[in-house]
């Protein structure tokens, strides 16, 4: 499936980039992908999602072909882009889907923008980076002294730890490139602002519907995790999907995209 990509100016320093497509006369659909991506992160559920839905993927600022200013990479400076990438499109409110450490920035806008937030889905979302043996010693070790060129070897390594089932060549392929676009500074900023993000102590202001899906092989985003979001989020559902790893919507995207539809279509009677 080919994909029109467009370009949006939210300012004069920021471009980001998106693709659209469905019916713009239904609700809304934003995907924010994760630490690294691009829009292409969702490559694989595009083709699954009901056309009469109008989805937005997106690009956020410093990854793929977007703007890499130099400063503003907290879970909130994406949320305001977010918020400027729906003025500039005329989009009053939308359904919010954020994949892995996309769903803390999807957390921190539906906290800040509650009446822009039609519904948020969370998908391999991890509560907080703060406590993961793992992220802390990436940190330590790699990113934090990260430097360019990036080694295309670290990428590669980085992007396969996150899955626990097969996903087309071709598609993980395109991912590393797209990793790889991302800046060592940019790598270094957006870790360090997830590890400081400060919207966690908020969820219980969640106020629009959210839906929770997890893989139960998830080596990042624990059980307990999931748990602690489902009791924290006012109005939340979690759905479990078995053997599957931390990039679920990678891994399982017809499925995934099933979900994010019967979620819209319950919201929409």
């Amino acid at each position: 499936m080919k994909f029109e990509v467009k370009t949006v100016e939210l300012s004069k320093q920021i471009k980001l980039q998106y693709v659209e497509q469905g019916n713009p006369k239904g609700l809304p659909l934003i995907l924010l992908p994760g630490y690294a991506d691009s829009w292409r992160s969702f490559e694989l559920v595009l083709p699954y999602l009901s056309k009469s839905i109008p989805v937005f993927a997106l690009t956020q600022r410093g990854h793929g072909d977007a703007s890499r200013p130099i400063t503003g990479y907290s879970p909130r400076d994406f949320s305001m882009d977010l918020a400027a990438f729906m003025d500039e499109l005329e989009i009053e409110a939308a359904v919010i889907v954020g994949g892995s450490s996309g769903g803390i920035i999807a957390r921190c806008f539906a906290v800040e923008y509650p009446n822009r937030t039609l519904g948020l889905i969370l998908v391999g979302s991890p509560l907080t980076l703060k406590d993961k043996p793992s992220v802390l010693a990436l940190w330590d070790s790699t990113i934090s002294r990260l430097e360019d060129p990036i080694d295309p070897k670290f990428v590669h390594e980085f992007v396969k730890s996150t899955l626990v089932q097969k996903v087309p060549q071709a598609f993980l392929n395109n991912m590393i490139k797209e990793n790889l676009k991302v800046p060592a500074r940019v790598w270094r900023a957006t870790l360090k602002g997830l590890l400081e993000d400060d919207c966690l102590e908020k969820l219980n202001e969640i106020k629009a519907p959210t839906l929770i899906v997890w893989g139960d092989k998830d080596r990042i985003s624990p059980g307990s995790d999931q748990e602690t979001l489902l009791n924290s989020i006012p109005n939340s559902r979690l759905v479990v999907y078995p053997n599957a790893g931390h990039v679920l919507y990678w891994e399982e995207p017809a499925s995934v995209a099933s979900d994010i539809v019967t979620f819209i279509e319950n919201l929409d009677r």
